[in-house]
């Protein structure tokens, strides 16, 4: 519990705290010289009634709530406040949809863990580091789907890239060009100065409700620019043994399709970058940010909650009990 209390306050004046160092010095003070007291009556009155009333059990409990008040009294000094961090954003942002592909060849092992899974690792970093802008998540495999609409809300963002799976649209192929009309659909009524879409991709299209180029055409009809991505390699991979083949395994070589996602990129002023692993996808994201930049400022207040008076109050409230304790029921005479 004093952790967590811990965890979401600072002081204003930390340096203050050491002073509860002193603390346990009056208190070895204190008791030396009462120790010294108790002698000296012992040797004075040998033979006396040694029986200890309540009253003399109780006699150390005014000075421990002098010792709790100054505790109280001096973390309320050092003014514990609870900071809550404000951000202003001004200028204009840039309107992004992050299109993935989901098909079966997304799962290819040349990039760790798959291609999926990595797009969707540097995806996550990508979101994270344009604070000002509005992101927008597709999907597509022989279908296309919206899973995020354009919104400033990150945090769902990021959270529906992590739910992204392949195959969960439950259709087998590949159709780009569905895919990026989907995604120009999101942004055709964005009101931003700069719109963008990120297609990622191993780019084997087998075709779909819309082609390739109807679906650049209308990315061009909305001013909307097409940057590609084009995710894997040419290398071969040992398929699994088929009982089929006589139990042997079998090289395959990866398909890809770079051509048609050069196209697609320059038809719409954007770029096409090619990935054959994860650092160079990792590089990808990090050129689309330079060539993308959002004309904003973000503007950070601290706001501080002050915490002391509570402190104050209770250290006030036991000195004022020690006081009429010590007048009243631990009232000793000369």
């Amino acid at each position: 519990m004093v952790t967590n209390w811990l965890s979401h306050i600072e002081f204003a004046y930390p340096w203050v705290l050491a002073l509860l160092l002193l603390l346990p010095v009056l208190a070895v003070v204190y008791f030396k010289k009462k120790n010294k007291k108790t002698a000296t009556l012992k040797v004075g009155y040998i033979g006396a009634n040694h029986y200890k009333s309540s009253k003399i059990r109780m006699s150390n409990f005014p000075f421990w709530m002098r010792m709790v008040a100054m505790f109280f009294l001096i973390v309320a000094l050092a003014r514990p406040r609870q900071k809550y961090v404000e951000s202003e954003t001004t200028g204009d942002g840039i309107d992004i949809v992050l299109c993935f592909d989901i098909s079966g060849s997304m799962t290819e092992r040349d990039f760790n863990p798959n291609r999926l899974e990595a797009s969707k690792a540097v995806a996550t970093q990508f979101v994270e580091g344009r604070p000002g802008d509005r992101i927008g998540i597709t999907i597509f495999s022989n279908l296309s789907f919206t899973l995020t609409p354009v919104t400033a809300d990150h945090a769902l963002v990021l959270q529906q890239i992590s739910n992204i799976q392949a195959g969960m649209l439950g259709e087998e192929g590949t159709a780009i060009g569905s895919g990026l009309a989907t995604s120009v659909d999101r942004l055709r009524q964005s009101k931003a100065k700069s719109k963008i879409i990120i297609l990622l991709t191993d780019g084997v299209d087998f075709g779909g409700a819309i082609s390739p180029d109807v679906a650049v055409n209308m990315a061009k009809t909305y001013g909307i620019k097409v940057y590609t991505i084009g995710v894997g390699s040419m290398q071969e991979v040992d398929e699994p043994a088929d009982p089929a083949n006589g139990g042997k395994s079998q090289k395959r070589k990866l398909e890809f399709n770079e051509g048609l996602l050069q196209q697609m990129a320059m038809a719409t002023g954007g770029k096409y970058f090619r990935a054959t692993d994860n650092n160079a996808l990792v590089g990808v994201y990090e050129n689309i940010n330079q060539l993308e930049k959002s004309k904003i400022e973000v503007k950070t207040y601290n706001r501080y909650v002050e915490l002391y008076r509570p402190w104050l109050l209770a250290a006030i409230i036991l000195l004022v009990l020690e006081l009429v304790l010590r007048s009243t029921v631990f009232f000793r005479f000369p």
